[in-house]
């Protein structure tokens, strides 16, 4: 038998990283690493917790428990920000008469900061309607030549397809066919088609201004939109058109202990494979499960809101203090992009390094609508965003306080730019004495500068002869700002235009 030196067992132990002890107890003599004991006390972030030769004393049990449902309830909420956020959508344009599939919400004089509606902008006329493809099966969507980009999104707010200009039909109109989930049938000729992981789905469409007006983008949904079930494609019900311009409501997920019946309605409705089972099992481990009652006892019920109130201030943490530098499209400038990682689905390596939690949180709290075209390079066909909520200084804006961008001539939009202000309590657009809190270089006369530059002013009041290139903000309520580009070019991507931060006017 070949001993070992005590000056290698010594050394071997001190690469381990843990102090053995030994216990005089054990008949065998075993050496036990210290990292692998649990003392009588331990002073943790959530107090002091104490056992007994490793067993947990009856207050630390209780202690840890709290802390264990708090936990996951936290996790909850931040992981199904997207289911919730969709389910709040539909639940808007419920309450708006939205029921079926061939109605459809129409913006026909554009959105305006009345509707709760996480950073929808100003500058494209919005049709967005709902698919229940348990109720109607299969479903067709015809859409109509020239539409901007269109997408369709399941109840989790993944990408099923995009339609229009980034589509398949290429801007040339085409049917679209939308299975559901379970759908084991033929599958007939003649259409673009997707299968879905969910029941319901989000059909939103964006068409664009002509010589400014909404007109043309209008006429084209009234006469070319056709949303029908594939079995009523002989006898299609008529498509109806409810205004939703200059209308208050919401569709803007609940920040409190509702959060968690908002989920539990989606969870009821979609099928078990609609989420993988981590998440389910994540999600019923605070009591939601599929078909039976969510009634959390008075200690579940204070320990869901602790875990809401929680999950809402980090979200907010990671949409105003991101701490992936990814996050800020330029390095000496504090504007930030809607896709970290410029995924949309959020994968880090291609999905080597898992998926940016954080990332999928900070987009879904602050925006809808999921697609590679808001996502990837596509030159002059797709969408990009850059979002600010500070100066120059690092300060974030105060609606009382003045202050100036400067757009830089010869913007790479194919389409148009637009800048609109929102809210930082509802990410809504900002409410003001303007109903549009934003500026499009389509559709608004503002002053150039010589050099073909525009600057724009923000504040409560206009500075004098700004009017037409100012965007007002209100005392005592915070605000940020979101840039987009529609169709953008080749600068934008390779970094040679951008614009200026945004700078306080003493």
């Amino acid at each position: 038998m070949i001993k070992t030196p005590l000056k290698c067992v010594a050394m071997i132990a001190g690469l381990l990283g843990a102090s053995v002890v030994y216990s005089a107890t054990n008949t065998n003599d075993t050496d036990i690493p210290a990292s692998i004991l649990t003392p009588d006390k331990v002073e943790t972030s959530i107090g002091t917790l104490t056992f007994k030769d490793g067993v947990p004393s009856e207050q630390t049990i209780d202690v840890l428990y709290t802390n264990l449902d708090t936990i996951r309830a936290t996790e909850v909420f931040m992981n199904a920000i997207p289911m919730a956020s969709l389910e709040a959508l539909r639940i808007g344009h419920e309450h708006m008469g939205v029921t079926q599939s061939n109605q459809v919400l129409l913006f026909d004089n554009l959105m305006d900061s009345k509707p709760l509606f996480l950073t929808g902008n100003t500058d494209t006329v919005y049709a967005s309607a709902f698919l229940d493809l348990e109720r109607d099966g299969p479903t067709v969507v015809e859409i109509p030549p020239g539409m901007g980009p269109t997408t369709v999104n399941d109840a989790f707010f993944r990408f099923v397809t995009d339609m229009g200009a980034v589509g398949p039909d290429r801007g040339k109109g085409g049917k679209y066919l939308i299975l559901p989930p379970d759908y084991a049938g033929d599958v007939p000729q003649g259409y673009h088609v997707s299968q879905s992981t969910s029941y319901v789905n989000w059909f939103i469409a964006r068409g664009f201004l002509k010589d400014g007006k909404t007109d043309a983008a209008v006429n084209a949904y009234r006469t070319g939109l056709k949303i029908y079930p594939l079995s009523k494609k002989d006898a299609q019900p008529a498509m109806e058109f409810i205004s939703g311009s200059g209308k208050s409501f919401n569709t803007i997920h609940a920040n409190d202990e509702h959060f968690y019946d908002e989920i539990k309605a989606v969870i009821d409705k979609e099928p078990i494979e609609f989420i993988d089972p981590e998440l389910r099992g994540l999600i019923a481990s605070i009591g939601i499960e599929k078909g039976k009652p969510f009634t959390p006892d008075e200690r579940m019920q204070m320990i869901l809101k602790d875990g809401a109130a929680i999950a809402n201030a980090t979200a907010r943490a990671l949409m105003f203090k991101p701490r992936n530098e990814k996050a800020y499209i330029w390095d000496d400038r504090n504007w930030k992009t809607a896709f970290i990682g410029n995924d949309y689905q959020w994968l880090i390596d291609e999905g080597n390094g898992g998926r940016n939690l954080d990332a999928r949180t900070y987009f879904f709290y602050i925006a809808t609508v999921n697609t590679p075209a808001m996502a990837l390079k596509m030159v002059g066909k797709g969408s990009q965003y850059a979002v600010v909520d500070k100066t120059d200084n690092g300060e974030f804006f105060d609606g009382g306080k003045n202050y100036k961008l400067t757009i830089p001539a010869d913007v790479p939009a194919k389409n148009f730019w637009s800048v609109v202000v929102y809210d930082t309590q509802t990410r809504s657009e900002l409410q003001t004495s303007q109903p549009f809190p934003s500026k499009n270089d389509k559709r608004d006369n503002m002053v150039e500068n010589p050099d073909g530059s525009v600057d724009l002013y923000f504040g409560p009041s206009a500075p004098k002869g700004k009017e037409s290139n100012w965007i007002q903000t209100v005392p005592e309520k915070g605000w940020f700002a979101i840039l987009r580009l529609y169709g953008p070019l080749e600068p934008w991507y390779d970094g040679s235009w951008k614009p200026s931060d945004i700078t306080e006017v003493k």
